[in-house]
């Protein structure tokens, strides 16, 4: 059984570096791609995320450096301008395995989700808002915009999910392996340096 893991991890991770799916589509896209019944176990998020690293390294060291930097420095952009919502990057962006056709999200902390959408509005940003399951699995609302990056040459997906001004205690708990889940603009300053 560990070896179709595997295989349906390796499937999953080409569709998130090749098409910039998330997880969740990519491992079901895997299923799909490998002919498997959409009832199969499927991978964790940690394998898939190996298999993003490992298929990154083979095939991409080239180029996908430069393309996190681009998307780190824009991330950082959008946290300065967002700067009295307390953004936390968090994603493949912040864990090092974004490619160009990775979308950036920030998780911001605030009291109302709506000065959010009016500090966008007066900025003259578009946005679309939607709701879905936050840090703790209740749903919060999220504004996606379309911003234009000039390093990549080409419009990033930029999502900011609203949290309770509360709520970054335990946004901070470290994962399953250790790390940091999400960084504030001075952790993401320090990975851009680096």
């Amino acid at each position: 059984m560990t070896d179709l893991t595997d295989e349906i991890a390796a499937s999953a991770a080409q569709c998130v570096v090749e098409e910039g799916l998330e997880y969740g589509p990519a491992k079901r896209r895997a299923l799909k791609v490998l002919g498997l019944p959409p009832k199969t176990p499927l991978p964790n998020n940690d394998q898939v995320e190996a298999q993003v690293r490992e298929y990154i390294e083979i095939f991409c060291a080239d180029t996908q450096p430069l393309e996190l930097l681009a998307l780190r420095q824009h991330a950082l952009m959008w946290m300065n301008r967002l700067a009295a919502y307390r953004p936390y990057l968090g994603g493949a962006v912040w864990h090092g395995t974004a490619t160009r056709l990775s979308d950036i999200y920030l998780q911001l902390f605030c009291d109302d989700a709506k000065s959010t959408e009016i500090e966008l509005i007066n900025q003259g940003v578009d946005f679309e808002a939607r709701t879905v399951n936050g840090l703790h699995g209740e749903p919060v609302e999220a504004l996606s915009i379309h911003s234009f990056c000039k390093a990549l040459n080409e419009e990033i997906g930029v999502h900011l999910l609203i949290n309770d001004f509360d709520d970054v205690r335990g946004a901070l708990k470290l994962d399953a392996q250790g790390r940091s889940p999400r960084g504030d603009a001075e952790a993401v300053k320090r990975l851009i340096e680096a």
